[in-house]
């Protein structure tokens, strides 16, 4: 937090000692905030290499006239170098620094090599030390501690007024009379806007407290309420007569004592859906079985002199074998 504050401070002594020297790239900026004094100053930009190549041809005049500006403008690195060179002669810098001229480095860094620079401009240092001490004595006038004294002095508990003036002004004010004719225009103006007052309010019924209240009950209302209710009273007796009377004059449904039935007809169906289960169980145990009987028979897995062969294919060779075997026997 201390580093931003000190770079913000460096920003705007920069910035001022800009505006000292009389620099034409800060002219028509006004800026007043200092987060953008160090955008102007340390981000890399080319209004920043302008504001360094001013600076640099105002401390050492055969900067200009070393090489064309245009060959420089076409060739930025060359500029730069220029500039990292200039600062290496003043003992600010080294010639291969060149990231602090093109705005890479740190922003504390940066304002300090601009404020070093700043100090050979001629004119510089004098007026910035100026623009200084008045910021400080504006920071010390409104400091905290001072704070008492200038309200007691925008606002004194004396009259700070002379002499004459008090005397001036208290016999203006003994001389001054209200005249009779002023008073009755003012008591006729009065009334004539009171008068105005009391008819907009009774026009304006929004305005009246008594028509925001709501309205009582009236035996009109209660008696289309009344007329309502009968209407809907005889609806629903004429409904009952006609349809509902059948199902409520109704005895109540009779249910048996006798629970074993319903006990029975449980256990048979839980039996019936544990076999269910089982024949399920046996079906994919068949459907498993038949597929590895189907493997067996068509995928070969057995060798016989360095090939494999399926299980019917073994069979009839082992079958043949057999059978010659016994022909040789009976033989």
């Amino acid at each position: 937090m201390a580093g931003v504050l000190i770079e913000k401070q460096l920003a705007r002594h920069v910035y001022s000692s800009l505006e000292a020297a009389s620099c034409p790239l800060v002219e028509g900026l006004y800026l007043q905030e200092a987060d953008s004094m160090l955008q102007l100053l340390c981000a890399p930009s080319q209004h920043r290499t302008d504001i360094l190549a001013w600076i640099c041809s105002s401390i050492s005049p055969s900067f200009t006239s070393s090489k064309p500006m245009s060959v420089r403008s076409k060739e930025p690195d060359v500029l730069t170098k220029d500039m990292a060179v200039l600062g290496q002669e003043l003992l600010l810098c080294r010639a291969s620094d060149v990231d602090l001229i093109r705005g890479d480095a740190s922003p504390r860094r940066q304002l300090q090599f601009l404020e070093q620079l700043l100090a050979f401009v001629p004119g510089c240092v004098k007026s910035a030390g100026h623009t200084a001490d008045g910021e400080l004595l504006l920071k010390e006038f409104f400091g905290a501690e001072n704070l008492p004294h200038l309200t007691q002095t925008l606002s004194p508990a004396f009259d700070p007024w002379p002499t004459h003036i008090k005397a001036l002004w208290k016999n203006t004010k003994s001389s001054y009379k209200p005249n009779r004719e002023e008073n009755g225009d003012i008591v006729a103006l009065l009334q004539a806007t009171q008068s105005a007052l009391e008819q907009l309010q009774s026009k304006c019924v929004f305005l009246n407290s008594e028509a925001q209240s709501p309205p009582a009950f009236s035996p009109s209302s209660l008696r289309v309420a009344a007329s309502d209710l009968q209407q809907l009273m005889a609806t629903f007796s004429h409904v009952y007569e006609t349809d509902l009377r059948v199902y409520c004059s109704r005895d109540p449904p009779s249910f048996s004592s006798e629970t074993e039935v319903f006990q029975r007809v449980q256990q048979l169906l839980l039996a019936c859906n544990t076999e269910l289960e089982m024949l399920k169980e046996v079906s994919e145990a068949s459907e498993s079985v038949s597929e590895e009987v189907k493997q067996l028979q068509t995928q070969p897995h057995y060798w016989s002199r360095g090939e494999k062969h399926t299980l019917p294919d073994q069979l009839e060779k082992v079958i043949g074998r057999i059978g010659g075997f016994l022909s040789q026997l009976s033989s």
